[in-house]
């Protein structure tokens, strides 16, 4: 045993967990691949054992790798294992263990040291898809299936959702405030380059609701993606830049409309040693964030329009397991008139998105997302109400993939709500 790894690693943490394999019923990759080094408790051996030296950091590779980080484990845990900081801390050891090709260093810097982290290549980004989209390629690409070659990618361009062009953050606050509420909300980086719409449709409802809206410049990138591929440093930067960019104004909460981002910055003060300036400043932050669907869920929505549709609601991993947000967006599903809310059979199992998982671990996504489709399928829905953008990509993926798109839909709750109230951007 290494002093050095001891510390790097969470060990103390490993010995939270008694092996009493409740854990196994909630892990969608124990469900899939039936190892127990692909369970919550596996891996938190295969952590303790590297840490104490009888195995290699190569050997926990695999079964760190091919974890989702959905940590569903922690919502049914008994003893409360901190799962959640176990897995980081492998995934930044064998980051820094772990010889890369060249290609792998290059497409790490341009993916999360460049366009990540910079709102103009973002924006850029943005604006391509917008021209690969009305230009008609987008639509021959799809009809003629011209990305057959590889197979990840083609499925993925037919699930991609229709973008909007994103703006420039200017400060903006709508004068109205009957409500005694006020808040600052966050962009996130996908959500602005393919959902834009979606955060528009956000804050035009607490607009309408008269909930004092403002957007902050200077907000950048929340870190998820960073975080869960063990670039620490440019994740505790990112977080440093959004916290210093929201402490200038004066607000009750920051909210978003994503699901994995907004988790992310509600564990911001887990990046800072605590007692320190930094940890303070980020608790300060973190006890602000919101999601949507909680501000909504408090105020008084006028629905207007029945949505004659079945429903099932695919909740994002990270909404419910980190920032605990159960019960919200049922409330607000339950409420929209004409729609049928319909039960669907282990509806909290991953849907096998996890930011990047389903591009690097391609073929062990898609088997999960089966899973999921199969009781999308045994549910017969024809709308799936959706609240992050992997989520909803990826429901869009199994939708295509199971020949559906003709009769089933897939929207986030921001969308579903919107049309209930008459509202639109």
């Amino acid at each position: 045993m290494t002093n050095e790894l001891v510390k790097k690693l969470d060990y103390e943490a490993t010995f939270d967990c008694v092996q009493c394999g409740y854990c196994l019923p909630a892990c969608p990759t124990y469900i899939a691949f039936e190892k127990e080094k692909h369970s919550p408790r596996g891996r938190i051996n295969l952590v303790k054992m590297a840490a104490e030296g009888k195995i290699t950091i190569g050997d926990m590779q695999e079964g760190i790798d091919l974890c989702l980080g959905c940590r569903a484990c922690e919502t049914v845990c008994p003893t409360n294992v901190r799962y959640g900081d176990i897995l980081m801390s492998a995934v930044e050891v064998l980051k820094e263990n772990k010889k890369q090709s060249v290609i792998e260093k290059t497409n790490r810097t341009l993916a999360f040291k460049i366009a990540l982290k910079n709102k103009n290549v973002l924006r850029l980004i943005n604006k391509g898809l917008y021209m690969y989209q009305i230009s008609g390629v987008k639509r021959l690409t799809k009809n003629y299936n011209l990305l057959k070659s590889v197979q990840k990618f083609n499925e993925l361009n037919k699930a991609m959702p229709d973008v909007i062009l994103s703006r420039r953050i200017n400060r903006n606050i709508n004068p109205f405030r009957r409500n005694n509420v006020s808040v600052g909300f966050f962009q996130g980086c996908i959500m602005d380059s393919f959902f834009a719409r979606i955060n528009d449709l956000a804050i035009k409802i607490m607009q309408k609701n008269y909930v004092q809206v403002t957007n902050i410049p200077n907000q950048t990138c929340c870190g998820a993606l960073q975080h869960h591929a063990g670039e620490s440093k440019d994740t505790i930067e990112l977080a440093k830049k959004n916290i210093e960019a929201f402490e200038k104004y004066d607000f009750d909460y920051i909210v978003n409309t994503i699901g994995g981002c907004g988790a992310t910055l509600k564990e911001y003060h887990k990046l800072f040693k605590s007692g320190t300036d930094w940890h303070n400043r980020a608790l300060a932050f973190t006890n602000k964030v919101r999601d949507i669907s909680q501000i909504l869920s408090f105020l008084n929505l006028e629905f207007i329009n029945p949505i004659n549709k079945n429903a099932v609601y695919q909740p994002s991993c990270h909404l419910e397991n980190v920032q605990k947000v159960f019960n919200e967006p049922d409330k607000l599903i339950e409420k929209i008139p004409g729609l049928t809310y319909l039960p669907m059979p282990q509806r909290s199992l991953c849907c096998g998105s996890a930011g990047i998982y389903n591009i690097v671990h391609y073929n062990e996504s898609m088997k999960i997302l089966d899973m999921k489709m199969k009781n999308v399928r045994a549910t017969e829905p024809n709308l799936i109400i959706t609240s992050n953008p992997g989520c909803h990509i990826q429901m869009q993926l199994g939708v295509e993939r199971e020949g559906l798109s003709d009769v089933l839909e897939v929207k986030h709750l921001v969308e579903v709500i919107a049309e209930s109230c008459g509202v639109e951007v």
